[in-house]
């Protein structure tokens, strides 16, 4: 891989700041006043890199990019722009530049971009694969990952729930995959044909609730113009998923113990009861037994919920499933993204066991999102991960939509505030980037 880099620039004063820093910083550098000049070089120097300005008398900057791209193979270009040229630079973004420069250039940032882009050719380098090849396919469906001692655990008793019907209590950390363990509960049961049925207890108000899983009858409440079958009528003999189990009220509670003890239940407003044959599989992050100590959760319902009890590790507990997790995700992630990328430099694997993971394989999967997103090659480096609160803004806020739109609002500063540009170079619509940004 060459470390040469060529500037072009008409600005001689530029080219020999340029020239200076980039040279002091290890490089061998030769520059073009011209894009004539620079292709009538290129072959005899074989730069790795070639740094151009757009706007030069005769051949474009984008021009050059476009000739270069199309003539030569392993060189990468970045452009530099003023302000009132930010479409043409989302159209070199576009045509395949590495990255582009807001005019005035500084020096330092420029060295630090040089830097970046040859450690990325390494990484490329090391894969043996450029460009973009025919993405991998993926399963339909997300299986679990992991061999630790732990997770080999789960798997364990996942089999002995595929022999029968009990009820199963899955404890763990936000993001640890607990809806995932109980799919594959579903999955691997005799009753893998029936519906699976996920409620997000903590979504809805108990009336809410109480309707989406029993039903309820014309006149019920306001608005209710009709009759309405609930989930554990239409789960036949599947699941009943209820996540953050803990954060129900007494009252719900309550008609939840009577559904397990007998499996019989009352739509909201009804007077008939009707028999339900659906497993059921609760979730909790909340330490249940404290709740059951404050009163503020029904010790007998506890009982009936942990016939069979799984603990889920965090992340943090089992570094040796990171990569892993990271390959399968990373298989999902690149038919989301249309990127190629295919693996994870040994570096960002180190980085990504180093840290803490507090929002477990949820954060993890927003982190390789990005990444893949912002990786020139088929490689994820050290350079593409943002972990916690690195160069971002955070509010705490680790869903997908938060990781998309703290993105969103720096590619937008990168464009000056251009929603235009930044929509381009995000390659979404305007509406959705205002949207992104509400």
């Amino acid at each position: 891989m060459s470390h040469r880099i060529l500037i072009v620039d008409d600005d001689t004063d530029a080219l020999e700041v340029f020239r200076t820093r980039l040279t002091h910083g290890g490089y061998e550098v030769e520059t073009a006043e011209s894009a004539e000049e620079a292709l009538a070089r290129v072959s005899a120097f074989a730069p790795g890199l070639v740094v151009t300005d757009i706007r030069m008398t005769g051949m474009s900057g984008l021009e050059l990019l476009e000739r270069l791209r199309s003539d030569l193979q392993g060189v990468d270009v970045v452009v530099m722009t003023g302000h009132e040229d930010m479409d043409t630079a989302v159209t070199a973004m576009k045509s395949g530049a590495f990255d582009f420069l807001v005019k005035p250039v500084d020096p330092k940032a420029l060295q630090a971009l040089a830097d970046r882009c040859f450690r990325e050719q390494s990484l490329v380098e090391e894969e043996g694969l450029e460009g973009d090849g025919d993405l991998a396919e993926v399963p339909a469906t997300r299986r679990l990952v992991g061999k630790t001692p732990q997770m080999i655990e789960i798997y364990k008793t996942i089999g002995v729930l595929s022999r029968n019907r009990a009820t199963v209590l899955i404890r763990g950390e936000t993001g640890t995959g607990k809806e995932l363990i109980a799919r594959a509960v579903h999955d691997h049961s005799a009753h893998v044909d029936e519906p699976f049925i996920a409620v997000n207890c903590t979504a809805l108000t108990d009336t809410l609730l109480e309707s989406e899983l029993f039903g309820h009858v014309k006149g019920a409440f306001t608005g209710a113009t009709g009759g309405r079958r609930g989930y554990f009528e239409l789960a036949g003999k599947g699941t009943i998923f209820l996540d953050e189990i803990g954060d129900t009220s007494p009252e719900f509670q309550t008609k939840l113990l009577r559904v397990l003890q007998e499996r019989v239940f009352y739509p909201v407003g009804g007077e008939e009861a009707r028999i339900t044959e659906a497993r059921v599989i609760a979730a909790t992050h909340q330490p249940i037994e404290d709740l059951v100590a404050g009163g503020r959760f029904r010790e007998d319902l506890y009982f009936r919920l942990k016939v069979v009890e799984l603990h889920v590790p965090p992340l943090r507990e089992r570094p040796d499933d990171i990569r892993l997790i990271a390959e399968a995700l990373l298989g999902r992630i690149r038919v989301e993204t249309r990127r190629n990328i295919r693996r994870i430099s040994d570096e960002a694997l180190r980085r990504l066991r180093e840290y803490s993971w507090p929002g477990n394989v949820r954060e993890l999967e927003n982190a390789l999102m990005r990444a893949a997103i912002l990786a020139r090659g088929t490689i994820v480096g050290p350079d593409h991960l943002v972990l916690g609160d690195e160069g971002v803004e955070s509010d705490g806020d680790l869903t997908m939509r938060s990781a998309m739109a703290r993105h969103a609002r720096a590619v937008l500063e990168r464009t000056s505030g251009d929603e235009s540009a930044a929509a381009e170079l995000l390659g979404i619509p305007a509406k959705d980037l205002s949207a992104l940004l509400e």
